[in-house]
């Protein structure tokens, strides 16, 4: 599936200026970097809440293909200027992380 299409049916805030035509394959909600590392499918819309430059390289190394910070957060500046130059897409959501994952499913997305 698209990303351009999930950022519809989910009503995602678009962060940074990168292009959504990008396919998405899986989902991964994590927090914990170390988890993420090992666990996140290439090809994925990765959930949290981390905010921090950290979650740029830690999406580089799965190549995941867009971050979703749940809960109504923000990303931090230095984030979203990193995120421009490294390709990662960023993504917002006001929802839960459990409900954007419950929309996720209901978009058609298969986990």
């Amino acid at each position: 599936m698209k990303l351009s299409e999930l950022v519809e049916k989910c009503e995602l805030r678009v962060i940074t200026s990168l292009p959504l035509e990008t396919d998405i394959s899986d989902a991964y909600i994590g927090d914990l970097l170390s988890d993420v590392m090992g666990n996140a499918p290439s090809e994925s819309i990765w959930l949290t809440v981390q905010s921090h430059m950290n979650i740029l390289a830690v999406a580089t190394i799965v190549g995941a293909r867009a971050i979703v910070l749940c809960n109504g957060l923000h990303f931090e500046e230095a984030t979203i200027k990193k995120a421009e130059e490294t390709g990662v897409v960023l993504l917002e959501s006001d929802e839960t992380t459990f409900n954007l994952a419950l929309k996720l499913l209901k978009s058609g997305l298969k986990g």
